[in-house]
């Protein structure tokens, strides 16, 4: 195989990668790195929707802290023994 060869089949290969790329994000949706380095697009709902799942993934987080904390759970059960005492 010679040079001019190589290089054909080197740009034939690029280019087929290229097409193969930008059909597959196509049929999924994906976000190309063109539009604005990779970032989603600017749709209002969208975002709306990242800001309440980054609200609610908080919330989860809290939550999984007050359940696992076993501290709590005895200083309430101390707290409702001295209330059943009196």
């Amino acid at each position: 195989m010679n040079p001019f060869e190589m290089v054909v089949a080197i740009i034939v290969v690029i280019t087929i990668g290229k097409v193969l790329n930008t059909r597959f994000q196509a049929r999924h949706a994906l976000p190309s790195d063109e539009e604005g380095n990779g970032t989603y697009s600017q749709d209002p709902d969208a975002s709306r929707l990242r800001e309440e799942i980054k609200y609610l993934k908080e919330r989860v987080a809290v939550l999984e802290k007050i359940a696992t904390d076993d501290r709590g759970a005895r200083e309430l059960e101390n707290e409702i023994e001295k209330l059943r005492d009196r």
